[in-house]
């Protein structure tokens, strides 16, 4: 018997309203959630949500991430490094935005941001993410749902 693949949730940076998605498709799919991050986070009463937290440091909710995963799992994450290791380790990457990174769209993302981390760097004043809307939260779960869909199978 195969192991039910699970998801693993970077909450130190994800917004409320997907956790709140998360907490209701966990509990009515019965998929294991997992929610790493470096500071105290409540969880509703499930079985099925976990919280696991890790020391404050550069990366440490994202290598125990990546430790943890198996080929299969989904990882929600806004952070590119994170996605780009979890679909090199065979796992599905889901941006709070709705975007399911690919192996054909990861290393664009990734080009793409060390180019701004560059301008960054450099002076570049250059304005961060644009505000979440309803269109974002409903391109999530539209992906979430495909992804616990193809659970099923």
């Amino acid at each position: 018997m195969t192991e039910k693949s699970k998801i693993w949730v970077d909450a130190d940076a994800c917004p409320v309203v997907i956790k709140e998605i998360l907490y209701r498709a966990a509990t009515r799919t019965e998929i294991q959630t997992t929610f790493v991050a470096n500071h105290s986070l409540r969880l509703p009463p499930s079985p099925f949500l976990t919280f696991l937290q890790v020391q404050s440091g550069f990366d440490v909710a994202d290598n125990e991430i990546v430790q943890r995963l198996q080929p299969g799992d989904l990882v929600v994450t806004a952070d590119i490094p994170l996605a780009a290791e979890a679909i090199e380790k065979g796992a599905l990457a889901l941006n709070p935005r709705g975007e399911l990174y690919t192996k054909d769209s990861i290393q664009a993302r990734l080009t793409m941001r060390n180019f701004m981390e560059t301008m960054r760097s450099s002076g570049e004043q250059i304005s961060g993410p644009a505000s979440f809307h309803q269109r974002d939260r409903q391109a999530f779960a539209n992906q979430l749902d495909k992804w616990l869909f193809n659970q099923k199978k």
